[in-house]
């Protein structure tokens, strides 16, 4: 019986240890953090986005980097095995919006407790791994240390290292998995935030901070060759820094070589309506407000906190009687409501991102089998790697079907 360490009990490690037991092996699971799963509570606003219902050409292309690595771990446990698997521990699923797949309770817990559920058997151990050990360029073990600062050495037959990003470090994502395969001669991509929050004009957004849009679309414009990166209809909101929200988030994935200047968030507020219509709805509000000043005529089209800083970007006289705006005016308006731009000044820190981008190179990975090619016994799975998606369940996808060929290629190595 081939005895597996898994360092780290978040997804990724989760699923390859309750894999690996199936396939016969002695597991035991490392992780400093009193309880299971601590990252997958808050995921989906604690929901738990566990997958994207769609099929694996879809997933790949929800994946910008290094898509073709992930080929052999998606068909080797692909969404609808996922859900399957789910189902089978009790949890029943359903499909949303996007093909995004919930927990039918909405609650995160149900799924760490599945999880759990399927890694019965499995030994856990409340300490941090500092080291993975190897003799000859095999895996011989690892080194933990307790919280009293105790150091303890461990015989393993193989490893797998599934510690997470960078992102969220209070659940215990703190990048050890880095500096562990870097001390055995890895590399990695070095590492930035995805799906994070953006800076942006922080003038204007100090004014809107608190301010959530809801159906609106979100473009973002490189102003270098001003193509539009992404664009994408949902719910975004307005803080002190700048922007977030789930739409704002997306978006962050697409961002690379991130430059102050370089992108300009573009915001259509009235996507619902072409210019046309708009024009005939600003007339039938003025017509209402005809003997109104102009700030006291745009409460049926804008959110009050908007209206000040809406009229300060017009340059119209907010004191002006809306009988008096002309024609020019009302289309310099319509061009605000349909392309109210903020200009992107960079990332958020990336403790405060959802997915690490960068990670261990995946030219030292075996994508057949998610073995290391400089270290035979050790294997990755999930965030720790240099892959990441985009929202909609996609990158805990990643890190099922990747534990999942981890822990059943270590459970079947001899």
């Amino acid at each position: 019986m081939p005895k597996i360490a898994i360092v780290g009990a978040g997804a990724a490690g989760l699923l390859a240890a309750g894999t690996a037991l199936e396939y016969g092996a002695d597991v035991t699971m490392f992780d400093p953090n009193v309880k299971v799963g601590v990252k997958l509570m808050i995921t989906g606003k604690g929901r738990c986005n566990v997958t994207n219902n769609s099929p694996i050409d879809n997933i790949l292309a929800n994946i910008p980097r290094n898509p073709r690595f992930l080929y052999a771990a998606l068909n080797s446990f692909p969404p609808n095995e996922v859900m399957e698997l789910f189902e089978k521990l009790g949890v029943p699923l359903k499909t949303e919006r996007g093909a995004r797949v919930f927990p039918v309770s909405d609650k995160a817990q149900d799924i760490v407790n599945a999880l759990s559920k399927y890694t019965f058997g499995a030994k856990l151990v409340h300490e941090r791994v500092t080291a993975i050990n190897a003799e000859n360029g095999v895996v011989c073990g690892v080194t933990s240390r307790d919280k009293s600062g105790v150091v303890r050495k461990h015989s393993f037959d193989s490893v797998i290292l599934c510690t997470g990003g960078l992102s969220y470090p209070r659940t215990g994502s703190t990048g050890d998995g880095y500096r562990i395969a870097e001390a055995l001669g890895h590399t990695s991509v070095p590492r930035l935030p995805s799906l994070v929050p953006l800076e942006a004009d922080r003038r204007l957004c100090s004014e809107l901070t608190g301010l959530s849009l809801r159906n609106v679309t979100l473009k973002i414009r490189n102003n270098i060759d001003q193509s539009i990166v992404f664009e994408e209809f949902g719910e975004m909101l307005f803080a002190h820094f700048g922007l977030t929200g789930p739409i704002v988030l997306s978006s962050s994935a697409h961002l690379r070589d991130m430059a102050r200047g370089k992108y300009t968030a573009v915001i259509d507020l009235k996507p619902a309506l072409d210019e046309k219509t708009l024009d005939n709805r600003l007339l039938s509000d003025f017509s209402k407000y005809i003997n109104k000043n102009f700030s006291n005529a745009l409460g049926d089209l804008l959110p009050q906190k908007m209206i000040p800083v809406f009229i300060k970007l017009s340059g119209i006289d907010p004191d002006r009687k809306v009988n008096t705006i002309t024609r020019d005016e009302r289309h310099l308006l319509i061009r605000l409501l349909k392309n109210f731009e903020v200009n992107i000044s960079g990332f958020r820190p990336i403790d405060e991102a959802i997915i690490t981008s960068g990670g261990i190179n995946v030219k030292e990975i075996s994508p057949k089998d998610m073995q290391s090619k400089l270290i035979q016994g050790l294997y990755f799975a999930g965030e720790v790697i240099d892959v990441d998606a985009y929202t909609g369940g996609f990158n805990l996808q990643i890190a099922f079907s990747t534990g999942h060929l981890a822990g059943m290629s270590a459970a079947t190595r001899y």
